[in-house]
C-alpha cells in the first residue's frame, strides 16, 4: 500500500512538472526573458491551474484578490477561476441529484436548467424552481449546487502529495520548526474536506443567516433541507450585481465608500462578535443589492469555508491590532510571548525594539494608507528573527483578511480599515474584560447552576460511598483538632499550677500564708498530672 501511494505521488509530481513546462510558467519568474508562448502570461497561469485541479485553483483564487501582490494582468485573468472553471455536463449533474435524493429531477423541481449559472473548482450551480405550494403559491426560485463527479478522489490525491512535501520540508528545511508545514497542511486538509460536505455548507449558511437576520448590511439565502444531501445543496436564489461589475455599480450611483466600509464591518463583526466568519470572500461569492444606492447591502453565497477562533486567539489577535494602532509595541511583544507565538525565553525589550524599528515608519503615512495585510507581513518578518511559530489556526483568518482588504481597496482606495475596525474591537474587549464581562459570564452560567443545584443537594442528602469516606476523614480531622486544643489548654493550666506552686512555696517561708507547703505540693502535683495527661493524649 505504501509503495502504491508513493508511486501515485511521484506520478502527480511529474504531471505538475509537465504542466509547468507546457505553459512555460518558468518564464513568469524571469520577466526579462522573451516569452516563447504567444498567449498572455496570465492566461497561461490560469489554464495551468485549471488543469492541475481544485487545490491549485483555490490558490489562484486567493491570488486574484491581491493585485498588490501580483501584476494587474495576472490578477484579472485569475479572477476567472472564481466561478468560470469549465463545467461538467448537465446530464451528469442530474444523475448525481437523482442518486442523492432518490427521485427524478422532474418530480423534484418544476424547472431545472441543465446549463450551470456558475462553475467552480469543487462544484457547479444550476438554476431551478420548486413546485407550486398546496395553496397555489408560485414555486420559489432556487439554486442547486452539485459536487463535481470524482472530486473527492482528486482532492485526496493532492492532499496526499501536500503531506509528502510537508514531511520532506519538515525533515530537511531549517525553517520547518518555525513554519510547521505538517500542521499547516493538516489545517488546510480539514478546510477543503469540509468543503466537500454540502450538508455542512448548508449548516454554515443557516448559522450565518441567523447571526445576520434582519441586518441591512448583508443577506444570506434560505436553505431547503428537504432537498439537501452531502453532494447536493438547494438554497434560495438571490438576485444582485456581482461585486466585480464596478462600472455597473458606479452607473447606478452606489456609494463605494459605504460599500467598502460595510464589508470591513461585516468581517470584523463576524470574527469578534460572532466568532464565525465567511472565509471564502473572493469576488465570485459576493453580490450587491443596489436598490438603495446610498446604503448598499451585500448578498453572500458559497459557505463551504468558514472559520472560528479559540477565545484566547480572539483576544490576542484583537489586542495585537489594538496595541499596534496605538503604537504600544511593548504590548505587541508581550502578547506574542504570552500566547507562545514566540519562545518563552524571548526578551520582551529586544522584541519591542525590533517591532518599533520596522513599524514606526509605517505610521508616517496616513492611516488610510496602512494595510492590515502589510502589517501582518511585516510583523511575521520581525517575529521570524525571534523564532516565531506559525499558527495554523490563524492562516484561514489571515487569508480572509487579505481578501477583504484587497476587495475594499479596489472599491475605495481611500479606505481606512482601522476607522471601521477599531470601535468593533473596543466594544468586543469591553465585553470580554472587566466587571461587566464577568457579570455577563455569570449570568450565562446561571441556568446551568440552577439545573445542577437540585442534583447537588440530592447528593448531599444521600451521599455516595466516596462522599461518606470523605466525611469520615473530615470528622477525624475535627476530632484531632479538638484534642490538640485540649492538650494546649491542659499544658497552659499545668504551667500555671507549676508557677503557682513555686510562688506559694516561697511565700510559705514567711508568715503570710499558713499551710503554704501543703498547698504548694498540691499545686505541683496538679501541674504534673495535667502535663502527663497532655503528653499522653
Amino acid at each position: 500500500m505504501t509503495r502504491a501511494i508513493s508511486i501515485s505521488r511521484w506520478r502527480r509530481l511529474l504531471q505538475i512538472r509537465r504542466v509547468v513546462a507546457r505553459y512555460r510558467l518558468r518564464e513568469l519568474l524571469d520577466p526579462g526573458k522573451p516569452a516563447r508562448d504567444p498567449r498572455p502570461r496570465g492566461e497561461r497561469l490560469r489554464l495551468a491551474l485549471e488543469e492541475l485541479g481544485p487545490v491549485f485553483i483555490k490558490f489562484g483564487q486567493a491570488l486574484s484578490t491581491r493585485p498588490d501582490l501580483v501584476p494587474p494582468d495576472i490578477a484579472a485573468e485569475l479572477a476567472k477561476l472564481q466561478d468560470r472553471v469549465p463545467p461538467f455536463p448537465g446530464a451528469e449533474a442530474r444523475r448525481i441529484i437523482e442518486a442523492e435524493l432518490g427521485r427524478p429531477v422532474e418530480t423534484l423541481f418544476a424547472a431545472f436548467d441543465d446549463t450551470p449559472i456558475a462553475s467552480a473548482s469543487v462544484a457547479q450551480v444550476h438554476a431551478a424552481r420548486l413546485h407550486a405550494g398546496a395553496d397555489g403559491s408560485p414555486g420559489m426560485e432556487v439554486v442547486v449546487k452539485v459536487l463535481r463527479p470524482g472530486i473527492e478522489r482528486v482532492i485526496a490525491a493532492d492532499i496526499e502529495l501536500l503531506h509528502t512535501l510537508a514531511a520532506l520540508a519538515q525533515r530537511f528545511s531549517p525553517t520547518a520548526r518555525r513554519l510547521r508545514p505538517r500542521e499547516v497542511v493538516a489545517e488546510y486538509e480539514k478546510v477543503i474536506l469540509n468543503e466537500l460536505d454540502l450538508m455542512r455548507e448548508g449548516a454554515n449558511a443557516a448559522l450565518l443567516r441567523r447571526n445576520w437576520l434582519g441586518s441591512d448590511l448583508i443577506y444570506h439565502p434560505l436553505v431547503f433541507w428537504e432537498y439537501t444531501r452531502t453532494r447536493v445543496l438547494v438554497m434560495e436564489r438571490i438576485y444582485g450585481i456581482s461585486i466585480r461589475e464596478l462600472d455597473r455599480l458606479r452607473a447606478l450611483g452606489v456609494d463605494f465608500e459605504a460599500l467598502s466600509e460595510r464589508g470591513v464591518e461585516i468581517f470584523f463583526k463576524q470574527t469578534f462578535r460572532d466568532n464565525f466568519f465567511h472565509a471564502d470572500m473572493h469576488p465570485g461569492n459576493i453580490f450587491v443589492d443596489a436598490s438603495d444606492p446610498k446604503h448598499p447591502r451585500y448578498l453572500a453565497v458559497d459557505f463551504g469555508i468558514v472559520g472560528q477562533l479559540t477565545p484566547s486567539d480572539q483576544r490576542y489577535l484583537a489586542e495585537n491590532f489594538y496595541a499596534f494602532f496605538n503604537r504600544d509595541y511593548r504590548r505587541v511583544a508581550e502578547l506574542h510571548v504570552e500566547s507562545e507565538w514566540v519562545p518563552a525565553g524571548t526578551r520582551v525589550e529586544e522584541f519591542e525594539a525590533a517591532i518599533r524599528t520596522v513599524c514606526e515608519p509605517i505610521f508616517q503615512r496616513p492611516l488610510k494608507e496602512i494595510s492590515f495585510g502589510f502589517f501582518l507581513l511585516r510583523l511575521f518578518q520581525i517575529a521570524r528573527r525571534f523564532d516565531y511559530q506559525v499558527q495554523p489556526q490563524l492562516v484561514l483568518l489571515q487569508k480572509t483578511l487579505l481578501q477583504i482588504e484587497g476587495l475594499g481597496r479596489q472599491l475605495n482606495p481611500e479606505l481606512d480599515l482601522w476607522k471601521t475596525a477599531k470601535p468593533i474591537m473596543e466594544d468586543w474587549m469591553r465585553r470580554r474584560i472587566g466587571a461587566a464581562a464577568t457579570f455577563e459570564r455569570l449570568r450565562d452560567q446561571l441556568p446551568l447552576l440552577a439545573e445542577a443545584l437540585p442534583q447537588a443537594l440530592h447528593r448531599l442528602a444521600r451521599p455516595s460511598r466516596d462522599s461518606q469516606v470523605t466525611r469520615a476523614e473530615l470528622q477525624a480531622l475535627r476530632e484531632e483538632l479538638r484534642l490538640a486544643a485540649r492538650r494546649q489548654r491542659q499544658a497552659i493550666i499545668a504551667s500555671g499550677c507549676g508557677l503557682g506552686a513555686g510562688l506559694v512555696y516561697l511565700a510559705g517561708k514567711g508568715p503570710l500564708i499558713a499551710g503554704a507547703p501543703l498547698l504548694s505540693w498540691g499545686l505541683a502535683a496538679a501541674a504534673l498530672g495535667l502535663l502527663f495527661s497532655a503528653l499522653r493524649r
